[in-house]
């Protein structure tokens, strides 16, 4: 119910009685677990995200090339911004991106992430200079744009379909050099 006041209005414009009164929670009840709007909506965002990593969890069991594995970790969160459309748009639209900034939950990434990273790293399927930081940023990038370009043209695609056009980007932006002068690429990396 937040995340739907928060889709259809300006984030500053609910406030705590606007909460309270839509979701028939006192706002006395409010304040005894949440110390404002503001941590409400970080509580919820933080749900969420974990959420999204059992989801990856599942759907990554069994997969071998980390190709397929980053693949899926973005299909699958894509998807389920399509199923909860609201999240999506408070998420990366409307939310306070500076308060946001400050607390834990924005710089969580879901712990999949980290060993599905880490696992593709000591392998060699991944170049050896992303690190955590560079992958959560490359991820949300991706993320950002795909969700900012749906939201502009009025939602009228699923972010599943956008994400599909732009993994080959996102791959490349992972995937480790290649040496031109093999033949395996066209490509040349600049240091």
């Amino acid at each position: 119910m937040v995340l739907e006041l928060l889709t259809a209005n300006d984030f500053y414009k609910v406030d705590v009685r606007t909460i309270s009164k839509t979701s028939g929670v006192s706002i006395g009840t409010i304040y005894k677990y949440f110390k404002s709007k503001e941590d409400l909506l970080f509580s919820i965002l933080e749900e969420k995200i974990h959420e999204i990593d059992q989801l990856i969890r599942t759907h990554i069991q069994g997969l071998k090339s980390f190709k397929e594995i980053f693949r899926k970790m973005l299909w699958v969160t894509m998807d389920y911004y399509d199923r909860n459309p609201g999240l999506a748009v408070t998420a990366f639209i409307t939310v306070p991106i500076r308060t946001w900034m400050k607390e834990a939950s924005y710089r969580m990434l879901p712990t999949t992430f980290d060993k599905a990273l880490n696992s593709a790293i000591e392998s060699g399927q991944v170049d050896a200079i992303i690190d955590r930081r560079r992958f959560q940023d490359i991820y949300y990038m991706i993320c950002y744009r795909c969700i900012h370009t749906w939201y502009y043209f009025g939602m009228k695609w699923t972010l599943v379909e956008a994400i599909e056009k732009d993994y080959e980007m996102f791959w490349k932006m992972l995937a480790p050099p290649t040496n031109p002068l093999s033949g395996n690429s066209n490509t040349t990396r600049i240091k």
